[in-house]
């Protein structure tokens, strides 16, 4: 069903940015039933990005949503999660964790995406990841000692929870405040997903204000 939905995916076209007053459920984006829990303080709004290391669209929404996490006010905070679906994706959302809890996450994380996406490397496997981590300042050792331990997994566990809970089906997908989810056939594109974001952090502030 995945596979069949990055084909789709990856025929949209580009479409015009949508404004905030353009902004409708079920055309633009989706509204969760439940809300998910967020994970930021209070009075941040959370923008959580999911993502695979291994899927092509989230690597091409890398440019367009770091440029625009760069103009986001302070009342916003970014988390990133990777999607769990088993498999190499599992495996890659143990390595992000791993990665977060050596303190080395947020400086390999882009070039995690080009070593998979640029250099044809898959890095699925412990001793590669491993080899991997040691170019940013940690012993293959330590690396593989953190791949393996239990508050990773633990992670790991609870991004998969969370994903259920935001009824997530594919990848990349930006979810807002825990309720407002964004996906490229949603915004019509990758580009205009931060785009649609940004009209719903306002929403946010302006639910918030009143």
């Amino acid at each position: 069903m995945f596979k069949t939905l990055m084909v789709a995916m990856a025929g949209l076209g580009l479409s015009a940015a949508v404004s905030a007053q353009e902004v409708v459920e079920g055309q633009h984006y989706e509204l969760l039933d439940s809300p998910v829990e967020t994970h930021v303080e209070d009075g941040q709004i959370e923008v959580t990005e999911v993502f695979w290391f291994g899927c092509p669209h989230c690597y091409r929404l890398q440019t367009p949503v770091n440029k625009w996490y760069e103009t986001l006010e302070d009342d916003v905070s970014v988390v990133k999660m990777p999607a769990t679906m088993g498999g190499d994706w599992n495996t890659h959302a143990t390595a992000f964790y791993a990665a977060e809890s050596l303190g080395i996450e947020e400086e390999l994380h882009a070039d995690f995406f080009n070593a998979i996406h640029q250099e044809d490397q898959s890095l699925t496997e412990p001793d590669d990841i491993a080899a991997f981590f040691a170019n940013y300042g940690v012993s293959e050792e330590e690396a593989k000692k953190a791949l393996t331990d239990f508050s990773v997994r633990s992670e790991v566990n609870e991004a998969h929870n969370r994903m259920r809970e935001m009824k997530l089906m594919g990848v990349p997908a930006l979810v807002i405040d825990g309720r407002y989810v964004v996906s490229p056939s949603s915004a019509g594109s990758l580009e205009n997903m931060p785009k649609i974001a940004d009209s719903l952090i306002e929403q946010v502030r302006a639910e918030r204000a009143e």
